[in-house]
């Protein structure tokens, strides 16, 4: 296998019946995170792991208030606490008293729950691709709903055929994102432009998962700046939301560090039960991170004194490249 291949196997491996600390907090990183920039650290004690903010890896143009920060921080939290449980190892999730101090997650002896979710951590990925324009039942849509419901999330459902009002909104976001040099300038810092580039960073946004080719890391920046049109970028997304089933915007209930966090947790659960249902989901969050945009988001979808915190795109499709993470004994306090 080539070193990508090679890092992914590994990365990806199943969990050991009896894991150590190590093996579960691979697992944990296969998390959501916002532009692949894993912002965790972790403190193992002896009743379980701290996961603690790692403010050297913020995005402070596309997230200036810490939004997606957070929410990361959630995902990783819950998919730890899955992964822990199904092993019979407690996984009970507590936050800090303050935003800047860690997540607690127990290790201890309890029952073993194994499950769907479980089984999807490793298959899950943000799909970055077309999709083939199916619909969803009902009953699938409320089973979504439902995961994000556990954390006090309204996950809004809005079909296909109803969406044409949010399409503009997350293309008007994109428009004014992509105006904004200060925001390019931090995208492009975060693209790997070819496996080897991945493998060295073991984060960032690897082109091979939206099916980009693959470029010499010199070459891929310079055409950055001609391929990454306004123009091109509108097109894609009109043509990737129309052949979606549909697209859930998130709401907490809080509107501050811990309910993002629970944003965050809602949405892993919610993109695992989507993976175990054979679903593909992918972020299409310029509406939620442009501020005009988000006001007029919270309007259109009946919450206008609620912070929108996520929007995503969901249908079938086949799955895409996946991306790296860094290796966990770099992560360990």
């Amino acid at each position: 296998m080539t070193p990508h291949e090679t890092a992914l196997a590994r990365l990806r491996a199943p969990l050991p019946d009896d894991p150590g600390i190590e093996d579960l907090l691979r697992y944990a990183t296969l998390a959501a995170n916002a532009h692949n920039t894993q912002p965790w650290r972790f403190a193992p004690n002896g009743q379980g792991v701290e996961i603690r903010p790692d403010t050297t890896r913020k995005t402070p143009v596309v997230d200036p208030d810490d939004h997606h920060f957070y929410a990361s921080l959630g995902c990783i939290a819950e998919t730890l606490s899955i992964a822990a449980r199904a092993r019979g190892q407690g996984g009970e999730v507590t936050l800090g008293a303050s935003p800047g101090n860690p997540i607690e997650v127990a290790l201890d002896p309890g029952p073993r729950e194994p499950g769907a979710l479980f089984d999807a951590i490793p298959q899950r990925q943000c799909t970055r691709s077309d999709y083939d324009g199916t619909g969803l039942a009902p009953d699938l849509i409320d089973q979504l709903i439902a995961e994000a419901a556990m954390f006090d999330v309204a996950a809004v459902w809005v079909p296909a055929d109803e969406q044409a009002d949010l399409t503009e909104l997350v293309i008007s976001g994109n428009t004014a994102q992509m105006r904004d040099l200060a925001f390019v300038a931090e995208l492009k810092d975060w693209i790997r432009f070819n496996p080897q580039q991945a493998v060295a960073t073991g984060d960032g946004l690897f082109g091979g998962c939206a099916g980009n080719p693959a470029a010499p890391t010199w070459l891929g920046k310079l055409l950055f700046g001609y391929l990454f049109s306004v123009e091109a970028e509108t097109r894609k997304y009109r043509r990737q939301m129309a052949s979606s089933a549909g697209c859930f915007v998130l709401v907490a209930e809080r509107n501050d560090p811990t309910g993002w966090i629970a944003a965050g947790r809602a949405y892993q659960r919610l993109a695992l039960r989507a993976t175990a249902l054979g679903l593909k989901n992918a972020f299409v969050n310029q509406a939620v991170e442009h501020p005009e945009s988000r006001a007029e988001l919270a309007n259109l979808i009946g919450l206008p004194d609620k912070r929108p915190n996520f929007v995503l795109r969901v249908g079938r499709a086949r799955a895409m490249p996946y991306s790296l993470r860094r290796p966990v004994p770099l992560l360990v306090d």
